[in-house]
């Protein structure tokens, strides 16, 4: 292993709880996403989650599908 640091806090004095933070932050950001060969990325399901366009126009809220 390389006595290099990974990063370097150039200004002010982090916390240990700080940095803490920071590396969970990094370590869940930069670790890869494992897919399953031949699957798609993203299911029906998340997609369908997704925010998506809204109808615009008279009765626009009843063909959103929110809340009055």
């Amino acid at each position: 292993m390389s006595d290099e640091p990974l990063f370097k806090v150039t200004r002010g004095t982090p916390t240990p709880e700080e940095l803490a933070a920071l590396v969970g932050v990094l370590t869940v950001r930069l670790r890869p996403t494992p897919t399953a060969p031949g699957r798609a990325t993203s299911s029906h399901w998340t997609r369908s989650a997704r925010p998506g366009p809204l109808p615009a126009g008279p009765g626009a809220w009843r063909a959103s599908g929110l809340p009055r």
